[in-house]
């Protein structure tokens, strides 16, 4: 039985899994190269039928041999998801954190780049993306904060890739704007714990006592009463406290980098900011530093012996001698330091985690109806939106004033 002859234009017509069609094609016109592969049309509406598909092909090739733009729109060599990543690591994310650049190359090495890197970005469609999301969640049992990253990372490949005008603006809509369309996360599991995890009276009563007089006691109280991020705590300086005033500014954190430790910039531009001590920590800061003083006399050359040379902020190499957490011995504390402590009171039946400390902190604050700007401020958050979450949460003093409330029913 002869087969039926193909028709011209159903070249480079092809099916798509989502059951819609695309094409492509690829002509030389006066010497030049001409590729072009579409899934969409210029308003984002995909090729439901494959006549859809083969018409929208012969005018694009029509237009290429014409060297007129597709629809008004200049025609553009396809971009695979590999592409638009690798470009933006070279272009886009110079201004990006140590830690965020380390982040984001071991999602994309681990796991992206043999999933979707040869994908050419325009043929990814909503629905992949959201059962790629959920396989990561409710399959392999990746933490939703986990999983919550991979979205980033998609938001950032597709808007890299609009930004170059490798999308069109409603494909990108579609993708990454429309709230009834675009990507998002999975349902939370019931069992996740999203919230806000502060520790109650008795916890931080047991922890005040096991903490005093330890090398980390300085440590724990900067996250206990001035609710610091771990890395800031490590990295604040002396320089940066104003015992006079009673305050301490975060100009700077402490983090590894290639296995060394350094001071670096802050995350985010709200980071940077001023706290005010209470009187407890302006006390204690006080006697800490009056007893630096005196070690710097009698522990001279121990600490002169001990002490680590960092790279600060500016590039320049410092004493750890300046750190606030620096043990008397001129040994310098770092966040591994905080490890021993959390083991020790796992034991004490504490689920003991530093940045609990900062939501503890967060929490009292906004039981005690501290307006959102100020704690926001003080907490260093990026959006108000975070630090609202501060007082829908659920503490003990809340819970005790809604009983007290109910009794007045």
């Amino acid at each position: 039985m002869a087969k039926a002859k193909k028709k011209k234009y159903d070249t480079g017509v092809y099916p798509l899994p989502s059951g819609n069609w695309a094409y492509r094609f690829k002509i030389t016109v006066d010497g030049e190269v001409i590729a072009q592969r579409r899934t969409k049309d210029v308003y984002g509406v995909p090729y439901l039928t494959k006549k859809a598909a083969v018409d929208a092909r012969r005018a694009a090739i029509k237009a290429a041999k014409a060297k007129e733009p597709i629809d008004g729109i200049p025609i553009a060599e396809p971009k695979t998801v590999k592409e638009v990543f690798l470009e933006y690591c070279e272009k886009g994310r110079a201004d990006r954190a140590y830690n965020t650049v380390l982040k984001q190359n071991s999602l994309w090495n681990n796991y992206l780049r043999d999933k979707f890197g040869e994908r050419v970005i325009d043929e990814i469609s909503v629905a992949e993306v959201q059962d790629y999301l959920a396989n990561l969640y409710y399959e392999q049992g990746h933490s939703f904060r986990y999983v919550e990253s991979f979205l980033k990372m998609f938001y950032l490949i597709f808007g890299q890739a609009y930004s170059r005008d490798y999308m069109s603006q409603q494909a990108y809509n579609k993708m990454c704007v429309n709230k009834d369309t675009k990507i998002h996360m999975p349902k939370a599991k019931v069992d996740e714990r999203l919230d806000i995890v502060a520790f109650t009276r008795a916890e931080c009563a047991i922890m005040d006592e096991y903490f005093a007089g330890t090398n980390t006691e300085t440590a724990y109280l900067l996250g206990r009463y001035c609710g610091l991020r771990i890395n800031e705590c490590f990295g604040l300086k002396w320089d940066c406290v104003d015992l006079e005033n009673g305050m301490i500014r975060i100009e700077r954190q402490m983090q590894y980098q290639d296995g060394i430790i350094k001071l670096v910039t802050l995350k985010t531009k709200n980071a940077y900011r001023t706290i005010y001590l209470n009187e407890r920590m302006k006390q204690y800061l006080a006697a800490l530093w009056e007893r630096r003083k005196e070690d710097e006399v009698v522990l001279f050359y121990q600490r002169q012996q001990n002490q680590t040379m960092i790279e600060d902020v500016d590039g320049q190499m410092i004493s750890s001698l300046e750190l606030v957490n620096s043990l008397p011995n001129g040994h310098m504390q770092t966040v591994n330091s905080i490890k021993y402590p959390s083991r020790a009171l796992k034991e004490k039946g504490i689920n003991f985690k530093y940045h609990h400390l900062r939501h503890t902190y967060g929490t009292h604050l906004a039981d005690m109806n501290i307006p959102p700007h100020l704690l926001c401020n003080q907490m260093g958050h990026g959006k108000i939106e975070t630090t609202r979450k501060y007082y829908i949460a659920v503490s003990e003093d809340g819970i005790a004033e809604l009983k007290r409330g109910i009794e007045l029913l």
